[in-house]
């Protein structure tokens, strides 16, 4: 299973990211976990400085801005 994580403050934005990257695992058929991590000093500690920010399997893939679909399929099949 892979792990996803979206860093951000709970909004809107980071809520679609949210939503986009388990859309993309479903549609290539991956089985993978997608939390939100929305806790400033670990978001801070992790070094994002742009949010919404996502990390697969610990790796940070991707920083500030929404990501499209096509995107997030891209980082999954990687």
């Amino acid at each position: 299973m892979i792990e996803i994580t979206v860093n951000g403050s709970g909004c809107a934005n980071c809520e679609k990211t949210a939503q986009i990257m388990k859309a993309a695992a479903e549609k290539l058929g991956i089985e993978a976990n997608v939390t939100k991590e929305m806790g400033y000093s670990k978001i801070a500690m992790a070094g994002v400085v742009r949010t919404p920010a996502v990390a697969i399997d610990g790796k940070f893939v991707h920083s500030g801005g929404v990501p499209d679909q096509a995107k997030a399929e891209t980082w999954l099949a990687g």
